[in-house]
Protein backbone atom coordinates (compact mmCIF):
# COMPACT_ATOMS: atom_id res chain seq x y z
CA UNK A 1 0.00 0.00 0.00
CA UNK A 2 1.18 3.51 -0.74
CA UNK A 3 -0.24 7.01 -1.09
CA UNK A 4 0.39 8.26 -4.62
CA UNK A 5 -1.05 11.75 -4.23
CA UNK A 6 -1.94 13.99 -1.29
CA UNK A 7 -4.17 17.03 -1.67
CA UNK A 8 -4.90 19.48 1.17
CA UNK A 9 -7.25 22.46 1.40
CA UNK A 10 -7.18 24.73 4.44
CA UNK A 11 -5.49 22.05 6.51
CA UNK A 12 -3.18 23.43 9.22
CA UNK A 13 -0.82 25.92 7.53
CA UNK A 14 -1.77 24.99 3.97
CA UNK A 15 -4.35 26.96 2.01
CA UNK A 16 -3.66 24.50 -0.79
CA UNK A 17 -1.11 21.72 -1.26
CA UNK A 18 -0.69 19.09 -3.97
CA UNK A 19 2.04 16.48 -3.43
CA UNK A 20 2.73 13.57 -5.78
CA UNK A 21 4.33 10.68 -3.90
CA UNK A 22 6.20 7.57 -4.99
CA UNK A 23 6.71 4.20 -3.33
CA UNK A 24 9.91 3.86 -1.34
CA UNK A 25 11.45 6.56 0.82
CA UNK A 26 10.33 10.19 0.69
CA UNK A 27 11.83 12.81 2.99
CA UNK A 28 10.32 16.22 3.75
CA UNK A 29 13.14 18.53 4.80
CA UNK A 30 12.92 22.06 6.14
CA UNK A 31 13.24 24.25 9.24
CA UNK A 32 10.91 23.63 12.16
CA UNK A 33 7.53 25.31 11.95
CA UNK A 34 7.30 25.23 8.16
CA UNK A 35 4.66 22.50 7.79
CA UNK A 36 6.53 19.21 7.36
CA UNK A 37 4.62 17.41 10.08
CA UNK A 38 1.32 18.80 8.79
CA UNK A 39 1.73 16.70 5.64
CA UNK A 40 2.24 13.38 7.39
CA UNK A 41 -0.33 14.31 10.03
CA UNK A 42 -2.93 14.55 7.26
CA UNK A 43 -2.11 11.03 6.02
CA UNK A 44 -2.26 9.76 9.57
CA UNK A 45 -5.68 11.33 10.01
CA UNK A 46 -7.02 9.37 7.04
CA UNK A 47 -5.80 6.18 8.71
CA UNK A 48 -7.09 6.81 12.25
CA UNK A 49 -9.62 9.69 12.07
CA UNK A 50 -7.45 11.50 14.57
CA UNK A 51 -4.23 13.44 14.97
CA UNK A 52 -1.16 12.30 16.86
CA UNK A 53 -0.63 15.89 18.00
CA UNK A 54 -4.02 17.25 19.12
CA UNK A 55 -7.22 15.73 20.52
CA UNK A 56 -9.76 17.78 18.54
CA UNK A 57 -10.22 18.80 14.91
CA UNK A 58 -10.38 22.57 15.44
CA UNK A 59 -6.57 23.15 15.34
CA UNK A 60 -6.41 21.23 12.04
CA UNK A 61 -8.43 23.88 10.19
CA UNK A 62 -6.43 26.81 8.85
CA UNK A 63 -7.02 30.08 10.69
CA UNK A 64 -9.87 31.94 9.03
CA UNK A 65 -11.31 28.88 7.27
CA UNK A 66 -14.42 27.03 8.41
CA UNK A 67 -13.42 23.57 7.18
CA UNK A 68 -10.44 21.57 5.96
CA UNK A 69 -10.23 18.87 3.31
CA UNK A 70 -7.78 15.95 3.11
CA UNK A 71 -7.79 13.94 -0.10
CA UNK A 72 -5.47 11.08 -1.03
CA UNK A 73 -5.08 8.64 -3.88
CA UNK A 74 -4.17 5.23 -2.46
CA UNK A 75 -2.71 2.32 -4.43
CA UNK A 76 -2.80 -1.26 -3.25
CA UNK A 77 -1.58 -3.78 -5.80
CA UNK A 78 -3.54 -3.15 -9.00
CA UNK A 79 -6.31 -1.26 -7.21
CA UNK A 80 -6.48 2.50 -6.67
CA UNK A 81 -8.93 4.43 -4.52
CA UNK A 82 -9.54 8.10 -3.83
CA UNK A 83 -10.48 8.88 -0.24
CA UNK A 84 -11.56 12.28 1.05
CA UNK A 85 -12.36 13.69 4.48
CA UNK A 86 -13.92 17.08 5.15
CA UNK A 87 -13.24 18.31 8.69
CA UNK A 88 -15.97 20.53 10.13
CA UNK A 89 -15.21 21.50 13.75
CA UNK A 90 -18.38 21.73 15.77
CA UNK A 91 -20.31 19.83 13.10
CA UNK A 92 -20.24 16.36 11.61
CA UNK A 93 -17.27 15.53 9.42
CA UNK A 94 -17.99 14.24 5.93
CA UNK A 95 -16.31 11.57 3.81
CA UNK A 96 -16.23 10.36 0.22
CA UNK A 97 -14.70 7.32 -1.42
CA UNK A 98 -13.94 7.48 -5.16
CA UNK A 99 -15.94 10.73 -5.35
CA UNK A 100 -19.13 8.74 -4.78
CA UNK A 101 -22.00 9.77 -2.59
CA UNK A 102 -21.10 10.55 0.97
CA UNK A 103 -20.25 7.76 3.40
CA UNK A 104 -19.65 7.82 7.13
CA UNK A 105 -16.13 8.96 8.08
CA UNK A 106 -15.43 5.63 9.76
CA UNK A 107 -16.13 3.87 6.44
CA UNK A 108 -12.77 5.13 5.16
CA UNK A 109 -10.88 3.25 7.87
CA UNK A 110 -8.73 0.53 6.37
CA UNK A 111 -8.20 2.23 3.02
CA UNK A 112 -5.08 3.94 4.36
CA UNK A 113 -3.08 2.20 7.06
CA UNK A 114 -0.12 3.86 8.72
CA UNK A 115 2.37 3.22 11.47
CA UNK A 116 3.65 6.54 12.74
CA UNK A 117 6.83 7.15 14.75
CA UNK A 118 6.95 10.58 16.41
CA UNK A 119 8.55 12.30 19.42
CA UNK A 120 5.17 12.02 21.13
CA UNK A 121 5.69 8.23 21.23
CA UNK A 122 7.81 8.60 24.35
CA UNK A 123 4.50 9.03 26.19
CA UNK A 124 3.70 5.38 25.45
CA UNK A 125 6.30 4.51 28.08
CA UNK A 126 6.45 7.57 30.30
CA UNK A 127 2.93 8.95 29.95
CA UNK A 128 -0.47 8.34 31.48
CA UNK A 129 -2.55 5.17 30.90
CA UNK A 130 -4.65 7.00 28.32
CA UNK A 131 -1.66 7.07 25.96
CA UNK A 132 -1.32 3.29 26.09
CA UNK A 133 -5.08 2.75 25.74
CA UNK A 134 -5.09 4.93 22.65
CA UNK A 135 -2.18 2.99 21.17
CA UNK A 136 -4.01 -0.31 21.69
CA UNK A 137 -7.34 0.93 20.37
CA UNK A 138 -5.90 2.52 17.23
CA UNK A 139 -4.06 -0.70 16.43
CA UNK A 140 -7.16 -2.79 17.19
CA UNK A 141 -9.11 -0.63 14.73
CA UNK A 142 -6.36 -0.83 12.11
CA UNK A 143 -6.55 -4.63 12.33
CA UNK A 144 -10.35 -4.63 12.24
CA UNK A 145 -12.01 -1.38 11.06
CA UNK A 146 -15.40 -2.54 12.39
CA UNK A 147 -14.01 -1.90 15.88
CA UNK A 148 -14.46 1.82 15.24
CA UNK A 149 -18.19 1.28 15.67
CA UNK A 150 -17.64 -0.75 18.86
CA UNK A 151 -15.44 2.00 20.31
CA UNK A 152 -18.04 4.61 19.38
CA UNK A 153 -20.81 2.58 21.01
CA UNK A 154 -18.76 2.17 24.17
CA UNK A 155 -18.01 5.89 24.41
CA UNK A 156 -21.68 6.76 23.81
CA UNK A 157 -22.91 4.37 26.52
CA UNK A 158 -20.19 5.50 28.93
CA UNK A 159 -21.19 9.15 28.45
CA UNK A 160 -24.87 8.44 29.06
CA UNK A 161 -24.15 6.24 32.07
CA UNK A 162 -21.88 8.89 33.57
CA UNK A 163 -24.61 11.51 33.08
CA UNK A 164 -27.04 9.36 35.05
CA UNK A 165 -24.50 8.72 37.82
CA UNK A 166 -23.55 12.39 38.02
CA UNK A 167 -27.20 13.41 38.38
CA UNK A 168 -27.66 10.83 41.14
CA UNK A 169 -24.55 12.03 42.95
CA UNK A 170 -25.65 15.68 42.78
CA UNK A 171 -29.12 14.83 44.07
CA UNK A 172 -27.58 12.89 46.94
CA UNK A 173 -25.19 15.70 47.89
CA UNK A 174 -27.91 18.33 47.88
CA UNK A 175 -30.32 16.30 49.99
CA UNK A 176 -32.86 15.84 47.25
CA UNK A 177 -35.06 12.87 46.63
CA UNK A 178 -33.34 9.68 45.57
CA UNK A 179 -33.34 9.25 41.83
CA UNK A 180 -34.86 6.29 40.08
CA UNK A 181 -31.80 4.27 39.04
CA UNK A 182 -33.67 1.30 37.64
CA UNK A 183 -32.32 2.08 34.17
CA UNK A 184 -28.76 1.68 35.45
CA UNK A 185 -29.03 -2.09 35.07
CA UNK A 186 -29.74 -1.63 31.36
CA UNK A 187 -26.79 0.72 30.95
CA UNK A 188 -24.60 -1.79 32.79
CA UNK A 189 -25.48 -4.44 30.23
CA UNK A 190 -24.80 -2.13 27.28
CA UNK A 191 -21.48 -0.99 28.77
CA UNK A 192 -20.39 -4.54 29.56
CA UNK A 193 -21.35 -5.79 26.08
CA UNK A 194 -19.36 -3.13 24.18
CA UNK A 195 -16.60 -3.21 26.80
CA UNK A 196 -16.21 -6.98 26.52
CA UNK A 197 -15.77 -6.75 22.76
CA UNK A 198 -13.10 -4.08 23.12
CA UNK A 199 -11.36 -5.86 26.00
CA UNK A 200 -11.22 -9.18 24.16
CA UNK A 201 -9.61 -7.46 21.18
CA UNK A 202 -7.07 -5.69 23.39
CA UNK A 203 -6.10 -8.92 25.13
CA UNK A 204 -5.66 -10.75 21.85
CA UNK A 205 -3.58 -7.86 20.51
CA UNK A 206 -1.21 -7.84 23.49
CA UNK A 207 -0.63 -11.58 23.24
CA UNK A 208 0.14 -11.24 19.53
CA UNK A 209 2.23 -8.10 19.86
CA UNK A 210 4.57 -9.15 22.67
CA UNK A 211 6.91 -11.48 20.74
CA UNK A 212 7.09 -8.98 17.87
CA UNK A 213 7.93 -6.12 20.24
CA UNK A 214 10.54 -8.21 22.05
CA UNK A 215 12.22 -9.03 18.73
CA UNK A 216 12.16 -5.41 17.63
CA UNK A 217 13.69 -4.23 20.90
CA UNK A 218 16.50 -6.76 20.54
CA UNK A 219 17.19 -5.39 17.06
CA UNK A 220 17.31 -1.80 18.32
CA UNK A 221 19.13 -2.44 21.60
CA UNK A 222 20.78 -5.90 21.60
CA UNK A 223 20.88 -7.54 24.99
CA UNK A 224 18.65 -4.94 26.62
CA UNK A 225 15.41 -6.94 27.04
CA UNK A 226 13.32 -8.91 27.43
CA UNK A 227 10.11 -6.89 27.22
CA UNK A 228 6.90 -7.62 29.05
CA UNK A 229 3.36 -6.43 28.35
CA UNK A 230 0.75 -7.11 31.03
CA UNK A 231 -2.85 -5.90 30.90
CA UNK A 232 -4.24 -4.24 34.04
CA UNK A 233 -8.02 -4.28 34.03
CA UNK A 234 -10.24 -2.24 36.33
CA UNK A 235 -12.47 -5.34 36.36
CA UNK A 236 -9.87 -7.27 38.30
CA UNK A 237 -7.72 -10.36 38.31
CA UNK A 238 -10.05 -12.57 36.24
CA UNK A 239 -9.19 -10.46 33.19
CA UNK A 240 -5.53 -9.83 34.07
CA UNK A 241 -4.78 -13.50 34.64
CA UNK A 242 -6.42 -14.65 31.45
CA UNK A 243 -9.10 -16.61 33.27
CA UNK A 244 -11.70 -14.59 31.35
CA UNK A 245 -10.66 -14.08 27.75
CA UNK A 246 -13.72 -14.92 25.66
CA UNK A 247 -16.20 -12.13 25.04
CA UNK A 248 -18.92 -13.82 27.08
CA UNK A 249 -16.60 -14.47 30.00
CA UNK A 250 -15.34 -10.88 29.99
CA UNK A 251 -18.94 -9.64 29.72
CA UNK A 252 -19.88 -11.52 32.88
CA UNK A 253 -16.80 -10.27 34.72
CA UNK A 254 -17.56 -6.68 33.78
CA UNK A 255 -21.18 -6.98 34.89
CA UNK A 256 -20.10 -8.39 38.23
CA UNK A 257 -17.43 -5.73 38.71
CA UNK A 258 -19.95 -2.96 37.96
CA UNK A 259 -22.34 -4.36 40.55
CA UNK A 260 -19.53 -4.46 43.13
CA UNK A 261 -18.69 -0.75 42.75
CA UNK A 262 -22.19 0.66 42.20
CA UNK A 263 -22.33 2.32 45.62
CA UNK A 264 -19.01 4.09 45.06
CA UNK A 265 -20.05 5.09 41.55
CA UNK A 266 -23.25 6.69 42.80
CA UNK A 267 -21.27 8.55 45.49
CA UNK A 268 -18.68 9.80 43.01
CA UNK A 269 -20.89 10.23 39.94
CA UNK A 270 -18.59 8.40 37.53
CA UNK A 271 -18.11 4.95 36.01
CA UNK A 272 -15.24 3.20 37.80
CA UNK A 273 -15.00 -0.04 35.82
CA UNK A 274 -14.40 -0.61 32.13
CA UNK A 275 -11.79 -0.40 29.37
CA UNK A 276 -11.62 3.39 29.83
CA UNK A 277 -9.98 2.79 33.24
CA UNK A 278 -7.48 0.12 32.20
CA UNK A 279 -3.73 0.23 31.59
CA UNK A 280 -0.87 -1.83 30.19
CA UNK A 281 2.15 -2.47 32.39
CA UNK A 282 5.31 -2.28 30.30
CA UNK A 283 8.25 -4.16 31.76
CA UNK A 284 11.90 -4.08 30.78
CA UNK A 285 13.67 -7.05 32.23
CA UNK A 286 12.34 -7.46 35.75
CA UNK A 287 11.38 -3.81 36.29
CA UNK A 288 8.53 -1.58 35.14
CA UNK A 289 9.70 0.52 32.21
CA UNK A 290 7.90 3.61 33.49
CA UNK A 291 10.07 5.25 36.12
CA UNK A 292 12.98 2.83 35.74
CA UNK A 293 13.98 2.80 32.07
CA UNK A 294 16.52 5.39 30.94
CA UNK A 295 15.65 7.92 28.27
CA UNK A 296 17.34 5.83 25.60
CA UNK A 297 15.69 2.63 26.81
CA UNK A 298 12.29 4.34 26.84
CA UNK A 299 12.81 5.52 23.27
CA UNK A 300 13.82 2.03 22.18
CA UNK A 301 10.76 0.58 23.92
CA UNK A 302 8.41 3.00 22.18
CA UNK A 303 10.04 2.34 18.81
CA UNK A 304 9.81 -1.41 19.40
CA UNK A 305 6.06 -1.10 19.96
CA UNK A 306 5.69 0.78 16.68
CA UNK A 307 7.89 -1.67 14.77
CA UNK A 308 5.87 -4.54 16.21
CA UNK A 309 2.68 -2.81 15.05
CA UNK A 310 4.12 -2.51 11.57
CA UNK A 311 5.10 -6.19 11.41
CA UNK A 312 1.70 -7.25 12.71
CA UNK A 313 -0.27 -5.20 10.18
CA UNK A 314 2.02 -6.26 7.37
CA UNK A 315 1.52 -9.93 8.25
CA UNK A 316 -2.28 -9.54 8.25
CA UNK A 317 -2.81 -7.63 5.02
CA UNK A 318 -1.64 -4.61 3.05
CA UNK A 319 1.69 -3.19 4.20
CA UNK A 320 1.10 0.09 6.04
CA UNK A 321 2.75 3.39 5.20
CA UNK A 322 5.61 4.03 7.61
CA UNK A 323 5.83 7.61 8.89
CA UNK A 324 8.87 8.84 10.81
CA UNK A 325 8.12 12.34 12.03
CA UNK A 326 11.27 14.08 13.24
CA UNK A 327 12.40 10.89 14.95
CA UNK A 328 16.03 10.57 13.91
CA UNK A 329 17.09 13.82 15.57
CA UNK A 330 15.96 12.30 18.90
CA UNK A 331 18.13 9.18 18.60
CA UNK A 332 21.80 8.49 19.17
CA UNK A 333 23.85 7.37 16.17
CA UNK A 334 23.56 3.66 16.94
CA UNK A 335 19.77 3.61 17.31
CA UNK A 336 19.40 5.93 14.32
CA UNK A 337 21.23 3.57 12.01
CA UNK A 338 19.50 0.47 13.32
CA UNK A 339 16.06 1.99 12.94
CA UNK A 340 16.85 3.21 9.44
CA UNK A 341 18.02 -0.24 8.37
CA UNK A 342 14.86 -1.82 9.74
CA UNK A 343 12.43 0.53 7.98
CA UNK A 344 14.30 1.10 4.70
CA UNK A 345 12.69 -1.90 2.89
CA UNK A 346 9.16 -0.59 3.55
CA UNK A 347 6.84 -0.16 0.57
CA UNK A 348 6.42 3.52 1.46
CA UNK A 349 8.41 5.37 4.11
CA UNK A 350 7.72 9.07 4.80
CA UNK A 351 10.33 10.96 6.82
CA UNK A 352 10.39 14.50 8.16
CA UNK A 353 13.64 16.18 9.21
CA UNK A 354 14.84 19.70 9.94
CA UNK A 355 18.07 19.17 7.98
CA UNK A 356 19.20 16.67 5.37
CA UNK A 357 21.90 15.31 7.69
CA UNK A 358 19.19 14.00 10.03
CA UNK A 359 18.08 11.52 7.36
CA UNK A 360 20.30 8.41 7.51
CA UNK A 361 22.12 7.62 4.29
CA UNK A 362 20.45 4.22 3.91
CA UNK A 363 17.10 5.98 3.39
CA UNK A 364 17.63 6.83 -0.25
CA UNK A 365 14.70 8.29 -2.17
CA UNK A 366 12.75 11.41 -3.10
CA UNK A 367 13.36 14.69 -1.28
CA UNK A 368 10.97 17.62 -0.83
CA UNK A 369 11.84 21.00 0.58
CA UNK A 370 9.18 22.53 2.84
CA UNK A 371 9.26 26.25 3.56
CA UNK A 372 6.70 28.99 3.97
CA UNK A 373 3.76 26.78 3.09
CA UNK A 374 5.36 25.58 -0.15
CA UNK A 375 6.34 21.98 -0.88
CA UNK A 376 8.95 21.68 -3.61
CA UNK A 377 10.50 18.52 -5.02
CA UNK A 378 14.29 18.79 -4.87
Amino acid sequence: MHVSHLSLADFRSYARAEVALDPGVTAFVGPNGQGKTNLVEAIGYLATLGSHRVSSDAPLVRMGADRAVIRAAVTQGERSQLVELELNPGRANRARINRSSQVRPRDVLGIVRTVLFAPEDLALVKGDPGERRRFLDELVTARSPRMAAVRSDYERVLKQRNTLLKSAAMARRHGGRSMDLSTLDVWDQHLARAGAELLAQRLDLIATLLPLADKAYEQLAPGGGPLGLAYRSSAGEAVDSGAARTREAVYEVLLDALSQVRKQEIERGVTLVGPHRDDVLLRLGEMPAKGYASHGESWSYALALRLASYELLRSEGAEPVLVLDDVFAELDARRRERLAELVAPGEQVLVTAAVEDDVPGVLVGARFGVSGGEVTRL
